[in-house]
């Protein structure tokens, strides 16, 4: 079975860091993109950031751009999502996904795998 997990979340002050994981397991994700997303209550699926399968293409949402570093280890099968001077409206469950294909992609259509999601919480 194919599967997601993050990990690293939790509740943090503002100007606080977090660095989020994201273990693959039942399959290798090497060749695949792989990216961030975020949902807040009452809001849409929001893209953060995603990063091809050789980690050499990179792709941000503006609201995060400087401040929010998406990586990956491909030989542990892991994504990492390291969030600096995180803001209340950062506030939010994080999503790791996975998709065909080495373009990177902000449309969470294109990801056909999921993670369940990592709570986020930045206190003013």
């Amino acid at each position: 079975q194919e599967l997601l997990v993050e990990s690293g979340g939790g509740l943090v002050q503002a100007g606080d860091s977090l660095r989020l994981s994201c273990t693959a397991s039942g399959r290798t994700f090497s060749s695949y993109a792989m990216g961030w997303f975020r949902q807040a209550p009452g809001k849409e699926r929001e893209f953060v950031a995603a990063i091809s399968w050789s980690g050499g293409s990179t792709l941000y949402a503006d609201s995060v751009k400087g401040r929010f570093t998406i990586s990956r280890d491909s030989a542990m099968n892991t994504l990492f999502l390291q969030m600096t001077s995180l803001k209340p409206e950062d506030t939010a469950v994080y999503y790791c996904a996975a998709k065909q294909g080495d373009y990177v992609s902000s449309y969470w259509k294109t990801y056909d795998t999921w993670g369940q999601g990592t709570q986020v919480t930045v206190s003013s």
